[in-house]
């Protein structure tokens, strides 16, 4: 008999921890709904006690999304498994994750405590939630580091506690997969009650699949995973790989199965990139650019004769596909709108209007439209429309891309049109100097990265870039053109929009800006 794989993704907890990511409480919605139609089990929304903006957005998504258990992570403290709960409380399903870290490094250098005191929190932090919710889940953190008969000990009390679910955390990214798997399997053989073994795994050192998989061949039916493979540091075990390793070696994995609609990881992949301002690198696996892509002569023959010869997966089973629509500049509006409504995206109003007449202008630049260009400039689109402060209106750029160059840039606040001209060293630094001024927001590019959607001497690209304002708040921007400049400048005028959003609902709240 088959056993299902709980698919507990942490992509709005642990993926929005990576550096340069900060999603708002509405960003963080939409990321949610559409983890809902990829038919996860688990939803972690959040950490509620870190900000009042988490607790928001895990409160909203509890409120709103239906589907999915919705969770929230919390430390043994008990004012923190309260506030956790305040914010859950809405949901129509919900579970408290608490932790606390075991290692002797973590107790040592973070917690300050001891092993009997770590117990006692163990203890009192689980048996509160237990007052909340049925479903509770506990983590020692940095378990791959902790002696294993305190690891055990820890374990046992909080099953006696109340917890539900068992999560055992690798996550400095520390585990070797037989290893990890012999781990999974003894804490089964070894702990007493009823719970389920999860696995939490990190990549460090590239193996954050591997293990999760290991973990599952030994006995764990829950996967901790991230969109993309985001998180602190190298990240997480990707939800996409797990996903598609049980599906495809069903010999190995006979047991095992889960309720995710694979035909929407492309699309969910897509969505977190766009919000998070974090590419997607060409060749990831399953929902990479090049996934399903073949350069060699010989793997094109092959391809040809059989796509399975040198495919493993079906790309329409993810939600990719190698087919492309052809648009032209000759198209009409009904055309394009029902592209877009195939396409499985959501526009409407000014907003489809607007991509309406970004469409038209790229078609007379731009030889053919991809699916892919069409889906860059929807999604643009939607965002720019929900409540940018800021939009440009004109940018014009002369002189060299490493020498001195000047921009004067024309932006829109409020029906007010601001136009100024700067110089900077080079024409990407001229054209942020020039919007800085238009804005009155000074802001330092900490990165950027330039990087082609979609393929030709006229390909559509995407500029990235992370921002710092002199409060210490970090954003990232993100835009498209077929031309470098535009793209980086309208991705930095993205991030000050993104930067005015967070000081304005700071102020609201009436909390200081503070580095």
């Amino acid at each position: 008999m088959q056993e299902k794989i709980i698919i507990f993704d942490t992509t709005l907890r642990d993926g929005e921890q990576s550096p340069g990511i900060s999603l708002d409480a509405a960003e963080k919605l939409e990321i949610a709904e559409q983890l809902a139609r990829l038919n996860v089990d688990y939803i972690e929304a959040g950490f509620p006690v870190a900000s009042q903006g988490d607790f928001e957005a895990v409160a909203a998504i509890a409120r709103s999304v239906q589907g999915p258990t919705i969770a929230a992570l919390s430390r043994t403290h008990l004012s923190d498994v309260d506030r956790c709960w305040e914010a859950l409380r809405d949901a129509d399903k919900a579970r408290i994750h608490v932790f606390i870290s075991t290692s002797p490094s973590h107790m040592e250098h973070m917690l300050k405590m001891s092993p009997s005191q770590v117990l006692a929190e163990t203890k009192a932090g689980v048996s509160r939630a237990r007052e909340h919710t049925a479903d509770v889940e506990f983590s020692p953190q940095d378990a791959t580091r902790t002696p294993y008969d305190f690891m055990l000990e820890v374990l046992q009390c909080a099953v006696d506690a109340g917890a539900t679910t068992l999560n055992i955390p690798d996550t400095v990214g520390y585990g070797i997969p037989w290893e990890f798997g012999d781990l999974i399997a003894n804490i089964s053989k070894e702990i007493h009650g009823e719970y389920i073994i999860s696995t939490h795994c990190h990549n460090d050192l590239g193996l954050a699949t591997a293990n999760s998989l290991a973990g599952v061949q030994n006995g764990a039916r829950q996967v901790e995973v991230c969109i993309n493979g985001l998180g602190e540091r190298a990240g997480n075990a990707a939800l996409e790989e797990v996903v598609m390793a049980l599906t495809i070696r069903s010999d190995i994995f006979a047991n095992a199965t889960t309720q995710i609609k694979t035909e929407e990881l492309a699309r969910t992949s897509r969505l977190v990139s766009r919000l998070t301002g974090y590419p997607v690198q060409y060749n990831k696996s399953v929902v990479g650019r090049n996934a399903f892509a073949h350069e060699s002569g010989i793997h094109q023959h092959g391809v040809l004769s059989n796509r399975s010869t040198y495919e493993i997966i079906a790309a329409e089973s993810v939600g990719q596909t190698a087919s492309q629509i052809v648009l032209g500049k000759h198209s009409g509006r009904h055309a394009f709108s029902d592209t877009v409504a195939k396409m499985g995206l959501t526009i409407q109003g000014d907003a489809l209007n607007a991509a309406f007449q970004r469409f038209k202008d790229l078609a007379d630049r731009k030889v053919e439209i991809t699916e892919a260009d069409i889906e860059a400039i929807v999604t643009e689109e939607v965002g720019v429309h929900e409540d940018s402060f800021f939009q440009l209106d004109n940018l014009a750029v002369s002189g060299s891309s490493t020498d001195l160059a000047t921009a004067t840039v024309t932006v829109t606040s409020q029906h007010q049109s601001v136009t100024t001209t700067a110089t900077g060293n080079g024409m990407l630094d001229a054209a942020a100097q020039a919007l800085s001024e238009a804005t009155k927001l000074e802001a330092r590019l900490t990165s950027l990265s330039i990087t082609a959607l979609t393929g030709g001497v006229d390909a559509v690209g995407t500029a990235v870039v992370q921002l710092e304002s002199s409060t210490g708040l970090k954003v990232s921007g993100r835009a498209i053109s077929t031309d470098v400049v535009e793209a980086a400048a309208k991705a930095y005028l993205d991030g000050l929009n993104r930067l005015v959003r967070m000081r304005t609902r700071l102020e609201q709240r009436d909390v200081s800006i503070t580095p």
